[in-house]
């Protein structure tokens, strides 16, 4: 039996809540991309999603500093047990990007993990609001201070940072390191947040434009739509995927 898929809107207007555990998900700001004056100049800006984990939403709202000691496999894991922002749009968004964590009671101090999906200006202009976060931004995993540690990360393994919550290697729109996090077991079955892997919905006929590795990007596309039910793309509003039996 061949499975037919399509994708459809997710109404709704950011923040956008995703339920779930051990983890939900928050669109907190959705990404655009609009054309300004003539030929190719366009006004930009990625989405910005922050993951939170059950267990801290009951908790307090402040924690210990990272301890950076430990092997790799439990530094992410420990970077993984607070708030996690993926991307963080460009320097222009910087006080959006405050108002929209202060909303959902997270203060810049509380994050513990910033996540860039690919290293785009309008992805990660705010690294500087988290200096007590683990980083990792590509394939680049840094603890506060600078101490970088290896990883492994590829298409075939994937970093695995808590239960259903997992960083995949997605090549393709910015070269080789792009990265997408995958949160499963949430209201709306598994959600991937992308980056610029899907500019939109419906962006199939434009994204090979801005890709600087059109077959990467494709296979990794195939990957996020064979696995996802919901796609957060780094210019657009969240989508489903829906598949249908032919």
């Amino acid at each position: 039996m061949n499975s037919l898929v399509r994708t459809e809107p997710l109404p709704g207007e950011p923040p956008l809540l995703v339920p779930g555990g051990p983890y939900s998900v928050v669109v907190l700001l959705q990404g655009y991309v609009e054309p300004e004056g003539v030929g190719d100049v366009v006004r930009a800006d990625g989405s910005v999603t922050l993951v939170l984990p059950q267990d801290w939403a009951l908790g307090s709202s402040h924690r210990e500093p990272l301890s950076g000691s430990g092997e790799t496999k439990t530094a992410l894991e420990e970077a993984a047990r607070g708030p996690i922002v993926v991307d963080t749009g460009g320097p222009w968004a910087r006080e959006a990007v405050l108002g929209a964590l202060a909303e959902q009671g997270v203060a810049p101090e509380d994050v513990t993990l910033v996540v860039g999906t690919h290293g785009h200006s309008d992805h990660i202009g705010n690294l500087g609001l988290f200096p007590g976060a683990a980083l990792l931004v590509s394939h680049d995993f840094c603890l506060p201070g600078g101490r970088y540690l290896p990883h492994g990360l590829s298409e075939e393994r994937p970093l695995q940072l808590g239960p259903s919550l997992e960083v995949w290697a997605t090549p393709g729109h910015g070269g080789q390191r792009d990265v997408s996090v995958m949160v499963g077991d949430t209201a709306l079955g598994t959600v991937v947040v992308v980056g610029d892997v899907f500019e939109r919905d419906g962006d199939e006929d434009s994204w090979q434009a801005l890709s600087e590795d059109p077959v990467a990007q494709e296979r990794s596309r195939k990957k996020v739509l064979s696995a996802a039910d919901v796609i957060v793309p780094g210019h657009g509003a969240p989508f489903r995927v829906v598949r249908e039996a032919s």
